[in-house]
């Protein structure tokens, strides 16, 4: 409890102006870049912060607030470019987005799940088997060659901290592991055999991690830094299907889109601080009780698990920490009133 007061202490105060609404969500503030910003013209100047976030209309409530968070909190928004991959499903969501964000510097991509339907395995929640989930997969796919390396973040979280702060130390941690393709933040206190059955220790394919350039530990890939260029080159897209074909035939594992991302990458991640993944924070993938901060500093804080700020708080049921999330909340019914009413308790 200290902690989430201090965090707000910290946070800076929102306008009390009242925005602007295009309907369902009030238009974001502008926030200019500082005067001694890096000149970012051209989509593939090396400056620009390449930022990937998937887009669907349940979560897109989610989508929002993390971006309004991002961009509140660096010195430069105008270095940041946005992929959003969207559902093909859920219509044209980039008029919304241009009309909370008019300044954004983005382009959406329609993800179309086909592909990767048929290989995916029922999990512990449902909500784990939207292919929008495996969306992270084909990045490499879907952005233009000349975008070397991207930030994949999650839609269920918000930045307090400044993203290039986050960009420079996965750069930083590249340039020091050339093999590397992911930078994220490790868990290794976490039991690593639990996240695969004994189908799996059982078989041949226990051996899978015994080669890799240190001990394999849990990373959560809501938040990490990916290398296009060196993802591409070693076709890693099509190592994670593979494992997937593997289990459907085996159910070598029982949560949705992580196993096969730790299959391929676990033992070879170049670990952040974590504290640029304050995780856990909607519970657990059954009941999603609420669940406070870890003990450190707070760069992200990461709703993930079954409970979601925004349902808990239109629920009339919200956690302490779903206020910090409210605090970036957009959508219409959250008003100009987030801030203010934190305090109203």
């Amino acid at each position: 409890m200290i902690a989430f007061f201090l965090l707000l202490l910290f946070l800076p105060s929102v306008s009390p102006n009242t925005p602007r609404s295009s309907g369902t969500y009030l238009e974001a503030p502008k926030f200019p870049s500082a005067d001694d910003c890096p000149s970012t013209a051209g989509y593939c100047n090396p400056s620009v912060v390449h930022i990937a976030i998937t887009l669907d209309l349940h979560y897109l409530r989610g989508s929002i607030a993390a971006v309004h968070s991002i961009i509140r909190h660096t010195t430069c928004p105008e270095t940041l470019f946005f992929h959003f991959v969207a559902d093909a499903s859920a219509g044209d969501l980039s008029a919304t987005i241009r009309d909370v964000f008019p300044s954004l510097r983005f382009r959406v991509y329609r993800f179309r799940g086909g592909r990767v339907r048929r290989l995916i395995s029922s999990s512990v929640r449902s909500a784990l088997e939207n292919p929008l989930n495996y969306a992270r997969n084909y990045l490499a796919d879907l952005l233009e060659p000349c975008v070397r390396r991207v930030v994949y973040l999650d839609s269920d979280l918000i930045l307090i901290d400044d993203i290039r702060h986050l960009w420079d130390s996965a750069n930083a941690a590249f340039s020091d592991a050339p093999k590397a393709t992911i930078a994220a933040p490790e868990y290794c206190h976490a039991n690593f055999t639990l996240y695969f059955t004994d189908a799996f220790w059982n078989s041949r394919f226990k051996r899978t991690f015994e080669d890799r350039r240190r001990r394999p530990c849990y990373f959560n890939t809501g938040v990490m830094a990916i290398d296009l260029e060196r993802w591409r080159k070693m076709n890693y897209g099509l190592q994670i299907e593979r494992w997937m074909e593997i289990q459907k035939r085996l159910r070598i594992y029982d949560l949705g889109s992580l196993p096969p991302f730790l299959l391929v990458f676990a033992g070879e991640i170049e670990g952040l601080n974590h504290r640029w993944n304050q995780h856990g924070l909607g519970g657990d993938n059954v009941k999603g009780s609420c669940r406070g901060l870890h003990p450190g500093p707070v760069s992200i804080l990461h709703w993930s698990g079954k409970g979601k700020p925004w349902d808990r708080i239109d629920a009339g049921e919200p956690c302490f920490i779903d206020y910090l999330w409210k605090i970036y909340d957009l959508h219409a019914s959250s008003s100009s009133s987030s801030f203010s009413s934190i305090y109203s308790w």
